[in-house]
């Protein structure tokens, strides 16, 4: 018989009345910009799939070639870039109008079509009788601000979800170096917008994201650093582009105003960044993996995480006590159980607290 495999760490757990119905287990890693990992819980080196933690990265070539200027973009067309947006009518036409910038129609998108998972958006397109676009897909900013970056580099624009496209490439060794990852750990595969996913160490997704934070890297150029500095001014001035109506993304980081990021990926995927408050201090990147893929205790993972690291003030914590403390309800509205995230974090030197 082979090893037997050590179970995760359980992070949340769901009620149904007083006892326990279900528990979710995940990888949880803290990194600050150095590369060091300070907390973790379970295997922060666990592999796993970046999913659209890593739109921020792959925005990055389009404002290393100059595009911001060049096509003209603000906060809120920056943010969608980075988004998982819910398909609300500002979104889909921020995804429209980036794509006139480029001379390029919503027919050159490759994300493929779905429902806004904005409902009120998409039973919107239901009582009209439109079908949905590409534009509606969450991925749609995405894949515009490919299409620009192709533009802006004079790349083919055919084919740029392709693994082995330039742009791809590209990408594939800014989030490497980024990660402080060898580029030959990060393996391929596809993603749901038909785009490459990174598969990469828990630990290089939280690397990254205290480096996308950080003030200074270095051996950074000035424009990567300038780069990098205008996407998470764009998400956290306009989140609502980055995520939408009434979804954990958008309020947390409203609610930081200027002091974290975050952004969700698909399978139980959430990577976040805490910015340096005071001079000296080093950025903070925290990603986790929720085990089964589910996203239902996915904010309230984010929120325990921040408050186990004391960087989540008492105030915020219960302003986003929605988020914190979900309770599930039934189908008549009822109150029926909650969800209660504590994760055990532990350091190389400290046991679990």
């Amino acid at each position: 018989m082979g090893a037997v495999t050590k179970c995760p760490p359980v992070l949340a757990r769901v009620f149904r009345g007083p006892h326990v119905e279900s528990v979710h287990r995940g990888h949880v890693a803290v990194c600050d910009e150095t590369g060091r990992v300070r907390e973790r819980c379970g295997d922060a080196e666990a592999p796993i799939y970046a999913r659209s933690a890593a739109k921020p990265f792959q925005a990055l070539p389009l404002l290393l070639a100059g595009g911001e200027k060049r096509f003209r973009l603000g906060d809120a067309e920056l943010a969608l870039l980075c988004a998982s947006h819910g398909g609300e009518p500002a979104h889909v036409a921020g995804a429209r109008a980036l794509l006139t910038r480029g001379g390029f129609r919503a027919a050159d998108l490759e994300c493929g079509a779905h429902a806004p998972m904005h409902e009120p958006s998409a039973r919107a397109l239901v009582r009209k009788g439109d079908a949905p676009t590409a534009l509606h897909n969450n991925c749609s900013g995405k894949h515009a601000g490919m299409l620009l970056a192709c533009r802006a580099l004079d790349l083919p624009s055919a084919g740029y979800t392709d693994a082995a496209h330039p742009l791809q490439r590209r990408i594939r060794s800014l989030l490497a170096r980024y990660a402080g990852v060898p580029e030959s750990r990060i393996t391929v595969g596809v993603d749901g917008c038909h785009l490459p996913v990174f598969r990469l160490p828990l630990a290089g997704l939280a690397t990254a994201y205290a480096r996308l934070a950080a003030p200074r890297l270095a051996g950074e150029d000035p424009p990567a650093a300038a780069a990098r500095a205008r996407l998470v001014r764009a998400m956290t001035r306009r989140p609502d582009m980055v995520a939408g109506t009434g979804r954990f993304t958008t309020d947390f980081m409203l609610r930081g105003e200027g002091r974290w990021i975050g952004k969700e990926g698909a399978e139980g995927v959430y990577a976040a960044a805490v910015l340096p408050r005071r001079r000296g201090e080093k950025a903070i990147g925290v990603a986790f993996k929720i085990e089964d893929g589910s996203a239902r205790p996915r904010d309230a993972v984010t929120l325990a995480i921040l408050d186990r690291l004391a960087v989540l003030p008492l105030e915020d914590r219960r302003a986003l006590a929605a988020y914190a403390e979900p309770v599930i309800v039934n189908a008549r509205g009822a109150e029926v159980g909650r969800i209660e995230a504590d994760v055990p974090l532990a350091s190389a030197r400290r046991g679990a607290r």
